[in-house]
C-alpha cells in the first residue's frame, strides 16, 4: 500500500488500457499455475505489524515522517495516517524457531524504535484503534505525505460520489461522516503470511476463512472509536465502511464491497484473482511497461504489477498474494483481520494459533469447509468481532458453542498438532498456545481489559478516562507480560 504512484490523474483511455493489461496479467498467471512455475519448497512464514503513535498525554501524535526519519530503519515504513507506522519482519521458517525469532526480533526492533521516536515526542502503541482519536483527527490533513494515499482517497470518494458514512452500533452508537479515507487509517492490524503451493492454496485459504471468527473472539483489541464503546473489534465494521466505494443504491443492488469476507469456498487461488478482475474496477489504473507474456516466454518471471496493484486495493480479510523473490514466484495467504498487541507475546501467541490451525485444517483428510456453509463462517466472523470472548459461534459437530469453549475443547489440540507438523519445538508451542489457553480460561483480551478500566473511571470525562487508560495500557505493553496476567 505504501508504493509510490506517480500518476495523479487518469483518463478514460488509461482505464481501458489498464483493464486490458490486468486481464493479460491474469491470463499469464493462469498459464504459470498450469506450468507449475512456483517456489513450493520449505515454505516461509512472515509477519507485519502496524503501530499507532501517541504523545506524552496519550493523544495521537501526527509525526510518522519525523519518527521514521529518527528510526532510520528500512524495516519501518509509512502507513496511511500520520499517526501510523508499520514494521515488516524478515520471513522465517517455523521449524527453525521462527516464532521465537519473530518475538525476539520484534521486541528488539520496537524497543530500539521507541527510544528513537521518544526523542521527537512520539511513542508506539500496539492497539487496533487509538482510543483517543477524535473527530478533529478525521480530516485529510491527517493522511501521510505519500501522494498515493491522497490519490487513493480521491479515487474512493469519486467512485462513491458522496462522503463516507460511518455508522456502528455496539454498547454505544456512533454515526459520523468523513470526506476522506482517514477513518481507514484508524484501523491498524497485524498480518500473518504463510507461503503455500498452488495445489494447497485453496485449502489454506478456506481453512483461514473457517477460523476467522475464532481468531477475533480470543484476540479482540479495538473496543473504542471516537470516544464511543462499540464492538470488541471495532476495526472490522470501521474498515468495511471506511473504504466502501458503493453508494446506497449500489449496495441495494448487491454490488460487492471492496472490504470483503468473500462469498464462497474456493478450489484454486485463481478463483480469487479472477474475482478481483471480474467484480472490481481499478482504483489506481497505473499501467506498467512490462509485457508479462514476453517475459514468461523468454524464461523470466513476470512481476504482474497491474494484477498485484489491483489486488492491493481489494481488502479481503484473508488475501491472496503473488510475489517474486530472487526471480522465483511464490504464493502466500495473508491473514489481515487481527489487531496488534496488547503485547508482543500476545501477538506471537495469535500467530501460533493461526499457523497451527491453518496447517492442521488444510491437511485434514475431511475438509472442515465441506461440513460448514460459507455463510456460517462469515456470520461467525461478524458475531465474534462484535462480542469477542462472549461470542457464540457455529462449529460442525457441535452447533452453536461459546468461542472460548471451542478453542479449549477442540482447537488448541488441533493447533498443537499443526505446529508439530511445521516442526515447531514443543517448548515454543507450549508457551504460545498456553497464552491462548489462559486467555480463554480467564476470558480476557486487550478489548475486555480496556473496557473494564474505562468503566472503572466512569465518573471522569470520557476522553480523560481514555487517555489515562491508554497510558496505563502502554506501560503494561512494555513489560511483555501477556494481557491475561494484567490486573
Amino acid at each position: 500500500m505504501g508504493e509510490e504512484v506517480d500518476q495523479q490523474e487518469f483518463s478514460r483511455a488509461d482505464r481501458t488500457r489498464h483493464r486490458e493489461k490486468v486481464r493479460r496479467n491474469l491470463d499469464v498467471f493462469a498459464r504459470m499455475l498450469r506450468e507449475a512455475r512456483f517456489d513450493t519448497d520449505d515454505p516461509m512464514t512472515g509477519l507485519e505489524m502496524e503501530l499507532n503513535l501517541i504523545d506524552e498525554a496519550g493523544d495521537p501524535a501526527l509525526k510518522n515522517a519525523e519518527v521514521l526519519e529518527a528510526i532510520a530503519d528500512p524495516d519501518f515504513q509509512t502507513e496511511l495516517g500520520q499517526f501510523n507506522i508499520e514494521i515488516n519482519l524478515a520471513p522465517a521458517k517455523l521449524r527453525e524457531g521462527g516464532l521465537t525469532t519473530f518475538e525476539d526480533s520484534l521486541r528488539r526492533s520496537l524497543n530500539d524504535a521507541e527510544e528513537k521516536a521518544a526523542k521527537v515526542g512520539a511513542h508506539q502503541v500496539m492497539i487496533g484503534i487509538l482510543p483517543t482519536l477524535a473527530e478533529g483527527h478525521m480530516t485529510l490533513d491527517s493522511l501521510s505525505a505519500n501522494p498515493r494515499y491522497k490519490l487513493l482517497s480521491e479515487q474512493i470518494l469519486n467512485a462513491r460520489g458522496e462522503d463516507i458514512t460511518i455508522s456502528i452500533s455496539g454498547r454505544e452508537r456512533l454515526a459520523t461522516t468523513a470526506d476522506s479515507i482517514v477513518p481507514e487509517a484508524a484501523c491498524t492490524s497485524t498480518q500473518f503470511h504463510v507461503q503455500t503451493s498452488p495445489d494447497q492454496f485453496a485449502a489454506y485459504w478456506n481453512a483461514a476463512q473457517c477460523i476467522a471468527g475464532v481468531q477475533l473472539a480470543v484476540s479482540a483489541n479495538s473496543p473504542f472509536l471516537l470516544g464511543r464503546e462499540l464492538w470488541r473489534e471495532t476495526r472490522i465494521p470501521l474498515f468495511e465502511q471506511a473504504t466502501d466505494t458503493r453508494s446506497e443504491e449500489l449496495k441495494a443492488q448487491g454490488v460487492r464491497p471492496r472490504v470483503w469476507f468473500g462469498e464462497r469456498w474456493i478450489t484454486s487461488v485463481f478463483d480469487l484473482f479472477e474475482e478481483n478482475v471480474r467484480y472490481f474496477p481499478a482504483l489506481l489504473p497505473v499501467t506498467d511497461e512490462e509485457d508479462p507474456l514476453e517475459v514468461l516466454e523468454s524464461g523470466g518471471t513476470p512481476l504482474l504489477p497491474e494484477l498485484r496493484l489491483h489486488n492491493g486495493t481489494i481488502y479481503r480479510w484473508n488475501r491472496p498474494v503473488y510475489d517474486v523473490a530472487d526471480g522465483v514466484p511464490h504464493l502466500r495467504v495473508e491473514n489481515r483481520l487481527l489487531a496488534a498487541g496488547p503485547t508482543v507475546a500476545d501477538t506471537i501467541a495469535n500467530a501460533a494459533l493461526w499457523f497451527g490451525l491453518v496447517r492442521y485444517l488444510a491437511e485434514s483428510e475431511r475438509p472442515l469447509w465441506s461440513q460448514m456453509s460459507f455463510s456460517a463462517a462469515e456470520e461467525n466472523f461478524h458475531v465474534a468481532a462484535q462480542l469477542g470472548s462472549d461470542a457464540q459461534v457455529y462449529w460442525p459437530g457441535l452447533g452453536q458453542v461459546r468461542a472460548t469453549e471451542l478453542v479449549l475443547r477442540r482447537l488448541l489440540p488441533m493447533a498443537r498438532a499443526g505446529l508439530d507438523a511445521w516442526g515447531v519445538p514443543g517448548e515454543e508451542s507450549d508457551r504460545y498456545l498456553g497464552i491462548i489457553e489462559q486467555r480463554c480460561l480467564t476470558e480476557s483480551s486487550g478489548a475486555a481489559w480496556f473496557v473494564e478500566r474505562v468503566r472503572e473511571r466512569g465518573g471522569e470525562d470520557r476522553y480523560d478516562a481514555l487517555r489515562a487508560t491508554l497510558l496505563d495500557y502502554t506501560e503494561r505493553m512494555h513489560t511483555n507480560e501477556p494481557v491475561h496476567t494484567w490486573d
